[in-house]
């Protein structure tokens, strides 16, 4: 039997959000969910953005997800979508973590990049805490394999 999937992301550029969408047009049933932080958290400029990014690290201050996932324990697996920011998960990610700490199934790292991964999986299961992490997919792999083998 197939797992019931929920597609979750944070895009920051638009790249993450095409991936999300063609990953959700490709797992039969699943349902999409935009992580979405407050207007005006983050600039247009992708080196003040991580400036602003590296300043809510430091003070231990990540942004607002707006919304909540309902009936979150309805799935068996989240693959969570986000951009790479200086090598780790971006804090509208780690915020969703966070809010999500109570969820049973397992989740899983969808993330695009633009340069460095390396730390990417290890940074994103240290901020996904109790959660059961999988392997997860980055942007240049083959979709289709990582696909079959995470949502059977």
């Amino acid at each position: 039997m197939a797992k019931k999937v929920l597609v979750a992301y944070y895009s920051w550029s638009g790249t993450t959000k095409r991936l999300a969408q063609q990953i959700n047009s490709q797992v039969p049933g699943s349902t999409i969910f935009e992580i979405k932080v407050p207007d005006n958290t983050f600039s247009n400029d992708m080196n003040k953005t991580s400036d602003i990014s590296k300043r809510q690290l430091a003070n231990n201050d990540l942004p607002e997800v707006v919304e909540q996932v309902e009936k979150l324990n309805d799935y068996d697996l989240v693959l969570v979508g986000g951009p790479v920011w200086s090598g780790a998960i971006s804090t509208p990610v780690m915020s969703f973590l966070n809010d999500i700490q109570g969820f049973s199934g397992q989740v899983a790292p969808v993330y695009t990049d633009a340069g460095s991964y390396d730390g990417y999986e290890a940074s994103f299961k240290k901020s996904a805490g109790k959660l059961d992490v999988i392997k997860g997919f980055e942007g240049h792999q083959d979709l289709n394999a990582w696909l079959e083998q995470v949502t059977r």
